[in-house]
């Protein structure tokens, strides 16, 4: 399969934790991956080096900005053909208690949260789409799909950081109005809702909080990044069309929603 046959895909905040296993489990599969992250240059260098096969990219880009987030998907345009898979996966975690007394900094952070998680990955969204419809399609994946990483959070909400599950919660809600207005267009969105995920991210399972935490999982344990990987990677790849608008679980029966 040459270069221009494979499929490119996107993937955010893939530098580490479960976006890097994203990148892993997606270049394992023949995709042509371009890995992005904010700042953090070494961090990139290291999961595009450990990516199997070749063609692969690493691109810079702060997704909270609507600007980068157009300069990013341009620039994948140019240097790979297209997008054929967008993973929205960046996204940040600021705790802000909404018992605080200083209004404009919890609000700063609320906004910043929102430009994040939810404004970023709906502009890289409208941006990818508008090359997707352009695709001429492959057989049983469409003409391009769109894997947007959520959070159980956005079901239960977060005490001290309600950006992060309002975020969410739009993320999910966002998704399923793409998935019916791009149907038509053989675009499909599916969305993973992980709980905990055991990361290098994950400071809290490590810390004083870490036996209330694996209390609240019936596995006894939290997912894996590899097994969030795999459900996203299988979303991105071999869930059927009739799937689109799905949100899918991942949080070991922790909060089992109706």
């Amino acid at each position: 399969m040459t270069l221009d046959e494979r499929i490119v895909a996107l993937v955010t905040g893939s530098s580490r934790g479960i976006g890097r296993a994203i990148a892993m489990g997606l270049a394992a599969r023949g995709a042509r991956v371009v890995v992005n992250n904010r700042q953090r240059e070494d961090e990139a260098a290291a999961a595009l080096a450990a990516l199997p096969g070749d063609g692969h990219l690493s691109l810079r880009a702060d997704v909270s900005s609507g600007a980068e987030c157009a300069r990013l998907v341009a620039e994948v345009e140019e240097r790979c053909g297209g997008v054929d898979l967008l993973v929205n996966n960046a996204a940040i975690y600021e705790e802000h208690d909404p018992r605080a007394s200083d209004a404009e900094a919890w609000f700063a952070t609320f906004q910043r949260t929102l430009a994040a998680n939810l404004e970023g990955p709906a502009r890289l969204s409208f941006e990818a789409v508008a090359r997707m419809r352009r695709s001429r399609g492959r057989e049983g994946f469409g003409r391009g799909r769109i894997v947007n990483i959520s959070s159980r959070a956005a079901f239960r909400g977060e005490v001290s950081a309600p950006g992060y599950a309002a975020s969410k919660a739009g993320l999910n809600i966002f998704g399923q109005s793409l998935a019916q207005a791009l149907a038509p267009d053989s675009i499909y969105v599916f969305t993973l809702a992980p709980g905990w995920v055991d990361t290098e991210m994950a400071f809290s399972l490590r810390g004083p909080d870490g036996p209330a935490i694996l209390a609240q999982h019936p596995l006894g344990r939290v997912a894996r990044a590899g097994e969030a990987a795999a459900a996203a990677v299988w979303l991105a790849l071999e869930a059927p069309a009739a799937m689109t608008g799905a949100i899918v679980d991942l949080n070991g029966a922790s909060y089992l929603r109706t």
